[in-house]
């Protein structure tokens, strides 16, 4: 009687050596969101126009010159263009886990 090798034993026998255990990952793709210039000059920006929307009142009898329509309308602008910028951010950097 002969004596098969089990399947187990010929993947052992045949598999090429282990490669070197991967290092873990110490970084991510960007810093935290509220640790970046742009979230701040875009909380600026914000309180900004806001202030600024508060503060015009009409001055010559035709009417309020920046609604808050128009303030809402920046402000979308501005949040638009934070959100691109993150993007653009997170396209290919790295932020170690140790900063």
């Amino acid at each position: 009687m002969s004596q098969q090798p089990s399947t187990t034993d010929v993947a052992t026998a045949t598999a090429s050596p282990r490669r070197p255990t991967e290092t873990p990952r110490r970084s991510t793709e960007t810093k935290a969101a509220f640790k970046t210039t742009e979230f701040v000059v875009f909380l600026v920006a914000v309180a900004g126009v806001l202030v600024a929307s508060y503060l015009v009142n009409e001055t010559d009898g035709r009417g309020d010159p920046f609604l808050a329509d128009k303030a809402w309308f920046y402000i979308t602008l501005l949040t638009i263009g934070y959100m691109i910028s993150r993007g653009l951010a997170k396209a290919g950097s790295r932020d170690h886990y140790d900063a």
